[in-house]
């Protein structure tokens, strides 16, 4: 664990800027369940994200409360809000909620302050729940400082990029079985209005550390930038990093979507879709919507690793995750729902009760080894598997880093400095200022936190 410098906030005030928005990539609606009596007894409660996956286990939870007589009470909120609340709670420690749904960005920085149980010795006592099928990439990113799990995985992603086959086929083009960048921009020129209103590539543009910063840092790691070097020395105006911003502006201002600077996930998907873009670059569980039964361009649409440059791999790493607070007053009926909710047999209840494309998958091998899956999955699920097993959590780029995160990193401190950097260059795509301009300031933010962490 890292000594404190005299000029660092204290440990609260860091930790409840965790609380920001990150990737979002299946949030809708805005429900919200029962909850807020403190648990005990035969009960626990739950506060969770209201994606799609969440509210399923929501309907699907009574088969737990039936199999254990636990009851579990639910609330359920979106992102931002979720994230808000849990922070509150955690950092107080008031143990109000003994369960929650954390990302792999917020638990080390959680564990590191004492506000997580540790998992190792119910993993121990559980071996139906079978921690060695959990994929080691989503172990190694919600293992503590001192080498101990503090959650379990609900469902895993990486980044990988997806194109129309029938387009390419088309225009006599070929995606490489591992692209480059530079690839990958000479094709979106080549695909740029091969169809009426189609333009070559959608890119996030829309603001924020977890929108248009989740792709775009994965091309500076392959680029060879680093937001912090291994001193904490900030390296936003470096020639890797204004290359790869350059390269990543100008390819989706030329080929890009229509209103790049404010598109996100969701408009990038719709764009897909709706025949908008040839390509796309972004989150692994976007497949599952564009092989949809009712997607209209299911079976249409190609699947390639995330492009690099001088890495072997680049995609991102994303988990929502089970966190048990350490105030829960009922962390063993706790740990119970975490190991229902992670299990293999609550894959198998999902496969069984709703289809197998709506499984919460990314997280065990065994759910790639599962023919249903496999059967339901054939176009994108040996991709994906292969994308998280390649990620690279503690070592992205070609340079040893301070703080691990392949598309954020993991100091309390990023949720808004990657949000202020986020605006500068969308506003560089928007055509509003220069990239040298976005950076240069971007540099000077980050040089703030170089501050507080230099010399450690």
């Amino acid at each position: 664990m890292r000594t404190q410098s005299r000029r660092r906030p204290p440990r609260a005030t860091l930790a409840m800027a965790a609380a920001g928005t990150l990737l979002a990539p299946l949030l809708s609606g805005c429900w919200v369940g029962a909850g807020g009596a403190g648990s005990g007894g035969n009960s626990i409660n739950v506060l969770m994200v209201n994606n799609p996956q969440m509210t399923e286990l929501q309907k699907l939870a009574p088969r737990f409360t039936e199999e254990t007589g636990i009851k579990v009470n639910f609330t359920v909120l979106p992102e931002n809000d979720v994230r808000d609340k849990i922070s509150q709670d955690f950092a107080n420690q008031a143990g109000q909620y003994d369960v929650a749904t954390l990302s792999n960005y917020e638990i080390p920085i959680y564990a590191r302050n004492g506000w997580l149980k540790e998992m190792n010795s119910y993993v121990a006592k559980d071996p139906a729940y079978d921690e060695q099928d959990v994929l080691g990439p989503m172990r190694q990113s919600l293992t503590g400082d001192d080498g101990k799990l503090y959650g379990q995985p609900f469902y895993g992603e990486s980044s990988f990029l997806m194109y129309r086959k029938d387009v390419f086929e088309k225009e006599g083009l070929t995606m490489p079985a591992h692209p480059t960048w530079q690839q990958v921009a000479d094709l979106a020129a080549k695909v740029d209005g091969a169809e009426s209103g189609m333009k070559g590539i959608c890119l996030r543009g829309l603001p924020g550390w977890g929108e248009v910063m989740a792709p775009l840092t994965t091309v500076v790691n392959t680029f060879g930038g680093t937001w912090f070097d291994k001193d904490w020395k900030a390296r936003l105006d470096s020639p890797e990093w204004e290359e790869a911003t350059k390269f990543y502006v100008d390819l989706v201002r030329e080929h890009g979507e229509s209103g790049a600077a404010q598109s996100g996930f969701a408009e990038c998907l719709n764009n897909m879709t709706q025949g908008k873009v040839a390509m796309w670059y972004d989150a692994t569980s976007a497949a599952g919507s564009l092989e949809a039964a009712n997607s209209p361009v299911k079976g249409k649409v190609g699947y390639a690793p995330a492009p690099v440059e001088k890495t072997e791999s680049a995609g991102w790493l994303y988990t929502w995750a089970w966190g048990i607070q350490e105030a829960s007053r009922n962390p063993d009926k706790a740990w119970k729902f975490v190991s229902w909710a992670s299990g293999k047999q609550y894959e198998q209840l999902v496969g069984d009760e709703i289809g197998w494309s709506n499984v919460p998958a990314g997280k065990r091998a065994s759910t790639y080894a599962n023919p249903a899956y496999r059967q339901e999955a054939a176009a994108f699920q040996e991709m994906t598997k292969e994308a998280i097993e390649g990620a690279r959590p503690n070592d992205p780029g070609v340079q040893p880093r301070p703080a691990p995160g392949i598309q954020f990193v993991g100091i309390p401190e990023f949720t808004d400095l990657g949000t202020k950097v986020s605006q500068e260059i969308s506003a560089a795509i928007a055509g509003r200022q220069s990239v040298e301009s976005a950076l240069k300031k971007s540099q000077q933010l980050a040089e703030k936190i170089s501050e507080e962490y230099e010399g450690r």
